[in-house]
């Protein structure tokens, strides 16, 4: 409890010490210096041959995949998830409407398209990933607007705002830890506040995004695993509905934001 303790309140110390002031850090400087150069294009393009590439026992495209928006439908549709699908009788992220159509249109197994869907250091990033990456790109400029018209979608927001706020692990972190105050950050990292609609519009609308510190595109599924591993929670699983409900609750309040993914972080 003791240890729980002091590294709670080394946090808190972090929070308040340094905050977050607009264009001084070393970061702002950095990116300023890439200007529009963001290496995530060469993931867009990547995304973009593997939705039209045949694959699985059927040899066939995701081009008649239903994204929300009809069959083949892509510009705009990141935009509009998490989202109810009659289909599944389930609201689902983009990952795991993904995982749907690579088994259900192509006839993947379900093991082997979920067995890696997250790179790691040194890798050359992963397929779910790419897919991601182009498919936001699809929806730059558009409006974040989520559906919440079915019960479905409600109770996922629902339960999403009560993860999002609840305290577990050997640390006794919730999300709100850290993501509750506006102008905060740990060294280089911002923490948007993610409880007001503009730092859940920035955060939301600008991932996935190319981590310069790791070289890769990442996508908001990991995001979230990797906050979970931050906190010492059980790995947070790709399409499980604690997974859902946490984007399902960004989503809705970054809602009238713009998409600028893929974004460009640290």
């Amino acid at each position: 409890m003791k240890t729980c303790y002091f590294w709670f309140t080394l946090l808190v110390i972090s929070l308040s010490s340094w905050p977050l002031a607009a264009e001084d850090g070393v970061f702002d400087q950095y990116r300023d210096l890439m200007g529009d150069d963001n290496p995530a294009v060469f993931v867009i393009d990547e995304g973009e041959e593997l939705w039209f590439a045949a694959q699985g026992p059927k040899s066939v495209t995701l081009d008649s995949c239903d994204l929300g928006l009809g069959p083949g439908v892509t510009a705009g549709a990141y935009a509009r998830f998490p989202r109810y699908f009659a289909d599944t009788d389930e609201v689902m992220d983009l990952e795991s409407r993904l995982v749907h159509c690579m088994t259900t249109i192509q006839g993947r197994d379900l093991e082997t398209v979920t067995e890696k869907p997250y790179s790691l250091r040194g890798d050359l990033g992963t397929e779910m990933e790419a897919l991601v990456t182009w498919l936001a790109a699809e929806s730059e400029g558009a409006k974040i607007a989520p559906e919440q018209t079915h019960a479905a979608e409600r109770a996922m927001y629902t339960l999403g705002e009560e993860i999002f706020f609840y305290r577990a692990g050997p640390h006794d972190f919730s999300c709100a830890t850290c993501h509750e105050q506006s102008g905060m950050r740990i060294r280089l990292q911002a923490l948007p506040d993610l409880t007001s609609h503009s730092g859940a519009a920035e955060a939301w609308g600008s991932w996935p995004a190319y981590r310069m510190s790791q070289g890769l595109v990442r996508t908001m599924g990991w995001r979230l695993r990797d906050c979970f591993r931050q906190q010492r929670w059980p790995e947070l699983q790709m399409g499980s509905e604690v997974s859902i409900a946490l984007q399902t609750y960004m989503a809705v309040n970054a809602a009238g934001g713009i998409m600028t993914a893929p974004g460009l972080k640290r």
